[in-house]
């Protein structure tokens, strides 16, 4: 596994079944290092655990949490007090449950672990995965890590089976919000404008096209610092320019949203010369863009065959 280290070992079971396993931390940051300092001199910020009200430092072996009480009292928990907690201390993954995929919603998805076959034979470990592929479910299991119970769910990743942990139901904010109970009138001409809008940016979703623009940009502001020049010079202001490519954006928008709609007599007698104002006038505009007709073919053919005409002719 290269460089990645094991948190630990333990079994996977279900039933009378063991698969022996090695758990590694699925996500790593690559955020860039960075620490405290004084801004006046760049001296370092140092954090010291101190006595309230003194400078005299504490010891972290001294150190205990206080809990307050449901009658509003404090309570102090030593780590020998906490080491009593009848949690379970085997290190052992035991599935409960096997549950429908779209059940879970992502939600209550946490922290990712990989999970690594620890025995001579991965055949159980290999066993299991397919099964889990196979038939499409989520086993949901408990564990303890760091001496705290944790639900999760163990599903496939790139043939490895993953551990998320979940977050408990409590742990999740319900929405209430007041538009909920006041929902508009969305007329069905509106929703069809709406879902072919989000068809003509429909694809695949490959992660690797996207990248962290924020520790790009960081990056760069932090080689221009240390080089004494200027990271992002403001470009020259073009209003021109500005105001054509909100334009064209607008007219991509409005080719997009009469995709769908039925043309009628009277939108076709109408003059194309300004294309805002009306369905039939932004269909002529729409026409006067034959260049992206490739592209359009190419969204409708993924599309239902009733629907490809009206796409090629939105082009």
């Amino acid at each position: 596994m290269g460089d990645m280290r094991s948190i630990w070992k333990g079994d996977l079971s279900f039933g009378l079944v063991n698969v022996p396993v090695k758990v590694y931390s699925a996500t790593e940051s690559h955020d860039r290092k960075s620490f405290q300092v004084d801004s006046k001199d760049g001296t370092r910020i140092r954090y010291r655990r101190v006595r309230e009200g003194t400078d005299t430092e504490v010891e972290y072996s001294d150190i205990a949490n206080a809990y307050e009480t449901d009658s509003g009292d404090t309570v102090i928990l030593t780590k020998e007090d906490l080491a009593t907690l009848p949690i379970q201390k085997s290190p052992e993954i035991s599935i409960l449950e096997f549950v429908p995929t779209e059940q879970v919603d992502p939600i209550y998805f946490d922290k990712p672990y990989y999970l690594e076959p620890a025995s001579k034979s991965p055949k159980a470990y290999a066993l299991l995965a397919q099964a889990l592929e196979k038939t499409d479910r989520l086993a949901i299991a408990e564990f303890t890590l760091r001496n705290r119970t944790r639900l999760a769910a163990l599903r496939i990743v790139d043939g490895v089976m993953t551990l998320q942990t979940l977050l408990w139901p409590d742990e999740v904010r319900k929405p209430e919000f007041g538009f909920l109970d006041d929902e508009p009138e969305i007329r069905p001409q509106e929703l069809d404008m709406a879902a072919s809008l989000i068809e003509t940016m429909a694809k695949d979703f490959d992660p690797t096209e996207y990248s962290d623009k924020y520790q790009a940009e960081l990056s760069k502001l932090v080689e221009a610092k240390a080089d004494g020049s200027e990271a992002f010079p403001e470009p020259e202001s073009d209003d021109e320019g500005d105001d054509d490519s909100e334009v064209a954006d607008l007219l991509a928008a409005l080719r997009a949203s009469v995709k769908d709609r039925p043309s009628s007599s009277d939108d076709e007698k109408q003059s194309p010369a300004n294309p805002s104002t009306s369905s039939g006038q932004r269909k002529a505009a729409a026409k006067k863009a034959p260049a992206k007709k490739a592209a359009a073919k190419k969204t409708a053919a993924k599309k239902a065959p009733a629907k490809k005409a009206a796409a090629k002719k939105s082009a």
